[in-house]
């Protein structure tokens, strides 16, 4: 393989880790990953073993130069115990070849406790804390395996984290329910002083006819209203042009506005650019495709940037691309990028939107108008530096500004 052909490879930047695979220890109505257990029938429990563990960070440190970034989700990824997680900030630190790396875990929180709070914010964890907003509504859809709500104990491992300094975000998935509680959802976060949210549309297929939308999946219509509403508590929490909050699709959409590449996967053109690796050393193309269609191989005999960049994964990406023609032709497709593919539901239109033209609508102008003035201050700031530098008084061995090609200690520094 030629340089050229290598320089234009996917490098590794970003690795979802499923060590405890689709085990849970709760029942939520609307999980998509429970119904995983189908593609590996072999055990009841599926734990990554201590050597698959080191193989999967040994390639990871090999195979990547600058940054990497391990997520570990589930399922619920604490089952592991906190055991398996010191072993892999160990083998990190132990084939570590000068790359930053960062690990994220997305966690109900049922486990949370005080080691586990020390653990993460010695070793930097990034949590992701699945919590749809106050009790009622958390618990309308997040059951433990008794039936039970889960409220509480998530509350308190909240609060455990933030008490501790870990940085922490929730996730909240946007469901039929919690669709008409915008304001108090958003409220509640920030009274727990959780400023960085996540929200995450609902949108799986009926068991019965997997054409059509389970009735838990939040409506076009609704995720619409929600996202407006939203940014309006949102844009009113600004403190001089400041967002005070974070709302990652928001941040996101904006890397856009101001020409950016946006971090979220949903927003960009091309699917496929990381890999999912189930406990089993299974590689996958993405978080929402653990399928049999989807699988690119395993890391007992696979390398991980190979499966990145393979056939398989490429052609996984493009399918992004095959938008319909209502979406080709419409004026905020360059900013949502068709949405996820997951979205579609086995058709070429996504079916939430609608509820992405409404957020458009309503937020397009005040998100230019955020946009230009971010980029004048990134104007101003870079004019700011140019100038200071070239008031700069030069130093003794600088070459000397009045331009006789001697340095100004023996010139105009004399």
């Amino acid at each position: 393989m030629n340089t050229q052909t290598q320089s234009r490879k996917k490098p590794i930047t970003t690795i979802l880790v499923k060590p405890a695979g689709p085990d849970c220890n709760m029942n939520c109505a609307y999980c998509f990953y429970l119904d995983r257990q189908r593609l590996f029938p072999s055990s009841k429990v599926h734990r990554m073993s201590e050597e698959l563990l080191e193989i999967l960070i040994k390639q990871a440190m090999e195979q990547t130069s600058d940054y990497v970034n391990f997520g570990w989700q589930g399922g619920e990824p604490t089952l592991m115990g906190l055991g398996f997680f010191e072993k892999a900030i160990e083998l990190q630190t132990r084939y570590q070849q000068g790359q930053i790396i960062g690990n994220g875990l997305q966690t109900n929180g049922i486990l949370i406790a005080p080691d586990w709070a020390k653990f993460l914010k010695r070793s930097k964890f990034l949590v992701g804390l699945s919590l749809d907003g106050p009790e009622r509504i958390h618990d309308h859809y997040r059951a433990m395996r008794g039936g039970q709500g889960s409220w509480a104990k998530v509350r308190d491992a909240a609060k455990l984290m933030l008490d501790s300094g870990v940085e922490v975000n929730a996730l909240s998935v946007v469901n039929d329910f919690s669709a008409q509680f915008p304001e108090e959802i958003y409220r509640f976060h920030k009274s727990l002083g959780l400023n960085y949210m996540q929200f995450i549309p609902c949108l799986e297929p009926d068991p019965q006819r997997p054409d059509r939308p389970a009735k838990f999946s939040v409506s076009a219509d609704q995720l619409g209203k929600f996202l407006v509403k939203v940014f309006e508590l949102w844009r009113a929490d600004f403190k001089s042009g400041v967002p005070t909050t974070s709302i990652r699709f928001f941040d996101s959409v904006f890397f856009r506005y101001v020409g950016l590449e946006p971090p979220e996967c949903t927003l960009q053109k091309e699917c496929g650019t990381y890999v999912v690796v189930e406990h089993d050393g299974g590689v996958y193309s993405c978080d929402f495709f653990v399928e049999p269609d989807c699988y690119l191989g395993n890391i007992q005999s696979d390398q991980l940037v190979k499966l990145l960049n393979s056939e398989a994964q490429r052609a996984f990406g493009k399918r992004k691309a095959n938008l319909s023609e209502e979406c080709r032709g419409c004026q905020y497709l360059k900013f949502c990028a068709g949405g996820c593919p997951k979205e579609r539901m086995s058709q070429k239109h996504n079916r939430l939107c609608l509820a992405y033209k409404t957020f458009f609508d309503h937020a397009h102008k005040d998100l230019k108008e955020l946009a230009r003035k971010w980029k004048a201050e990134q104007e101003s700031s870079r004019n700011l530096a140019a100038a200071s530098s070239s008031t700069r008084k030069p130093a003794r061995n600088d070459p000397c500004p009045c331009g006789s090609g001697l340095k100004y200690k023996k010139c105009c520094g004399r």
